[in-house]
C-alpha cells in the first residue's frame, strides 16, 4: 500500500474483527475503536490497538462522527473502513474524511448520495435504460400521490426514498387503506431517516431477490463477482443468502450481472458495491437499490470466487488498479450464509437477551464463521440483534445444504434464544431444498417453520446436552481445593 498507512474501522462485532485479521495479513496496522459496552469483544481484544468512544447511547456513539475524526487524529489513521451499517453509507460522513484528508474505503460522497437515495437512484437507472419497475414519486406531485400508486394496481410496495434495511418499507394489497399506509410509511420514514419522502412501486407476487457484487478502481476498470440469492428474509432483511442462485439459467446470470455492471459503470463507482434486482416469476428483473459499502453476506462471494473482498477495498482505495479482469473471476461449488440471531423466532422474531453462556463453533470442512461473540459476554436490545454469520461451502447446493444443517446443529449458544433450530427448518423445507422460494416464502410457511419443540423435550435435551459436555462433567466432579487439601477422613 502506498497511501495507507493505519486504518480505523469504524465499527463493531463480527465485521470490526473480520476486518481486522485482513489488516493484519497485509501488514497494514489497524486499529479498533469501540464503546465501552464493547471492551470485552473479539475484536477489541485481538487488536494491537484500540481507541474508547463515547456517546449517549452505545449506538450514539458509533454514529458521531466527530468520535472517528477524533480517534483519526488520536492515532494517526489516515483510513476508515466504515464496514457496514452505521456510517457506512452516509455521504456527510465521507465527506467529512475526505476535508480532513482521511482516506474513507468506500466510494465518493457523491455516489453515495446519488444512490443513497431511492428515488434519485431509480431515475438515474431509468433515464440509462436499466428495468425499473413501475412506480409513482411523491415528491413529482404530493397532491395526486395516492390516485398515482393506485393506478399502478394492487399490490403495491411503499417505501421511504432515504431508506434502507427494510425499514418502513410496506405493501398494500387493497386501496381502501392506501392513504393510511401511507401516511404511516410517511411517519416511519421520519422515524428512522429523518426523511418522510416516500415512493412506490408495483409489488411483483413472489418476487426473487436477487443482488449483484460489483468492483470499480479510480482507472474506470469494473467487474463484478457474480450474484447472490437472498430472497429468504422476515420483514424485509435477509437471514440467508447463497451463491449461485438456483433461480438462473446461464443466460439470465449474465443479463442480470452486466446490467449490474453497466450501472455501477454509469455512476463511476469505487470500490466495493452492489445492485439490487427484483426477479419476477416470469424472468423478468427490475432495478430494486444500490448498497454502497460492503455487505453483510460478502463472505458467500468470497467462499465461490476465492477472493478477498476486504482486501480488494484497500486496493482500490489505494490508488491501485484491478489486477484481473471479468474472464478471471470464476465461480467454484456453493455457498450458503445463515445469519445467527439472539431472537425468538416462535415470538415473532422478538428480540433475545442475557448472557452467553457457552459458546461453541461449528468446525469442519467448508465451514467459517465470521463472530463477534464470546462466552460471558452480555447480549442486550443495544445493537443489532445478529450474533454472527455461519458461512458453508460445498461442492454443490445439496451437500451446502447438508453440511449447513449439520454446522447448525453442532453451533452451541447457550444462555441466550438464538435462531439456529428455525434456520435448521428453513433449510429442511422440501421448496428451499428445491429452490423454490420468494421474498414472501417465511411469511407463508409461518405455522410449518415454527420450532416443534415441546417445552418438556427442550428442556430434556437441555439437560443431555449439558450432561454430555465434558468440560461441565469434569468441572462437577472435581473436588473444590479445600476439601482435597483435607485429605482422608471420617467422621
Amino acid at each position: 500500500m502506498q497511501k495507507i498507512k493505519k486504518v480505523l474501522i469504524a465499527n463493531r462485532g463480527e465485521i470490526a474483527l473480520r476486518i481486522l485479521r485482513t489488516l493484519k495479513a497485509a501488514g497494514i496496522p489497524g486499529v479498533v475503536m469501540y464503546h465501552r459496552v464493547d471492551r470485552g469483544a473479539p475484536a477489541v481484544r485481538e487488536a494491537e490497538e484500540t481507541y474508547l468512544i463515547e456517546g449517549e447511547t452505545p449506538v450514539a456513539a458509533y454514529l458521531d462522527i466527530e468520535n472517528i475524526l477524533s480517534a483519526c487524529r488520536s492515532t494517526g489513521a489516515n483510513a476508515v473502513h466504515p464496514g457496514y451499517g452505521f456510517l457506512a453509507e452516509n455521504a456527510p460522513f465521507a465527506k467529512a474524511l475526505a476535508d480532513a484528508g482521511v482516506i474513507f474505503i468506500g466510494p465518493t460522497a457523491d455516489v453515495i448520495e446519488l444512490m443513497g437515495d431511492k428515488v434519485s437512484a431509480r431515475n438515474f437507472v431509468e433515464a440509462r435504460g436499466f428495468p425499473v419497475a413501475p412506480s409513482a414519486i411523491e415528491e413529482d406531485d404530493p397532491a395526486t400521490f395516492v390516485k398515482r400508486v393506485a393506478k399502478l394496481g394492487f399490490p403495491v410496495l411503499i417505501k421511504p426514498a432515504a431508506g434502507g434495511g427494510g425499514k418502513g418499507m410496506r405493501v398494500v394489497y387493497e386501496g381502501d387503506n392506501l392513504a393510511d399506509e401511507i401516511e404511516k410509511g410517511r411517519r416511519e420514514g421520519e422515524r428512522y431517516f429523518a426523511d418522510g419522502r416516500l415512493f412506490a412501486e408495483r409489488f411483483i407476487e413472489n418476487p426473487r431477490h436477487i443482488e449483484v457484487q460489483v468492483f470499480g478502481d479510480q482507472h474506470g476498470n469494473y467487474v463484478h463477482f457474480w450474484e447472490r440469492e437472498c430472497s429468504i428474509q422476515r420483514r424485509f432483511q435477509k437471514i440467508i443468502e447463497e451463491t449461485p442462485s438456483p433461480a438462473l439459467s446461464p443466460e439470465q446470470r449474465e443479463e442480470i450481472c452486466t446490467a449490474a455492471v453497466g450501472i455501477a459503470e454509469a455512476v463511476a463507482y469505487q470500490g466495493a458495491g452492489t445492485v439490487e434486482f427484483i426477479y419476477a416469476p416470469t424472468g423478468e428483473f427490475y432495478f430494486l437499490e444500490m448498497n454502497t459499502r460492503l455487505q453483510v453476506e460478502h463472505p458467500v462471494t468470497e467462499m465461490v470466487t476465492g477472493y478477498d473482498l476486504v482486501y480488494e477495498q484497500l486496493r482500490v482505495a489505494d490508488g491501485e488498479a484491478l489486477n484481473y479482469t471479468q474472464a478471471d473471476i470464476t465461480q467454484t461449488g456453493h455457498s450458503i450464509e445463515c445469519r445467527i440471531c439472539a431472537e425468538d423466532a416462535d415470538a415473532d422474531f422478538a428480540p433475545a437477551i442475557g448472557k452467553l453462556l457457552k459458546v461453541r463453533e461449528p468446525v469442519g470442512p467448508g465451514i467459517r464463521v465470521d463472530s463477534g461473540i464470546i462466552e460471558e459476554q452480555d447480549v442486550t436490545t443495544a445493537f443489532d440483534p445478529m450474533l454472527s454469520k455461519l458461512i458453508v461451502h460445498a461442492r454443490d447446493r445439496q451437500q451446502c445444504i447438508t453440511r449447513t444443517q449439520q454446522a447448525l446443529r453442532d453451533y452451541v449458544l447457550l444462555g441466550v434464544t438464538t435462531n439456529t433450530a428455525y434456520l435448521d427448518n428453513i433449510l429442511s423445507h422440501s421448496d428451499f431444498i428445491s429452490g423454490d422460494v420468494h421474498t414472501g416464502f417465511l411469511a407463508e410457511q409461518a405455522d410449518v417453520l415454527k420450532q416443534s419443540l415441546s417445552p418438556d423435550t427442550l428442556n430434556f435435551l437441555l439437560s443431555v446436552a449439558a450432561l454430555t459436555d465434558e468440560q461441565l462433567c469434569n468441572a462437577v466432579a472435581e473436588i473444590p481445593e479445600l476439601y482435597a487439601a483435607m485429605g482422608h477422613w471420617r467422621n
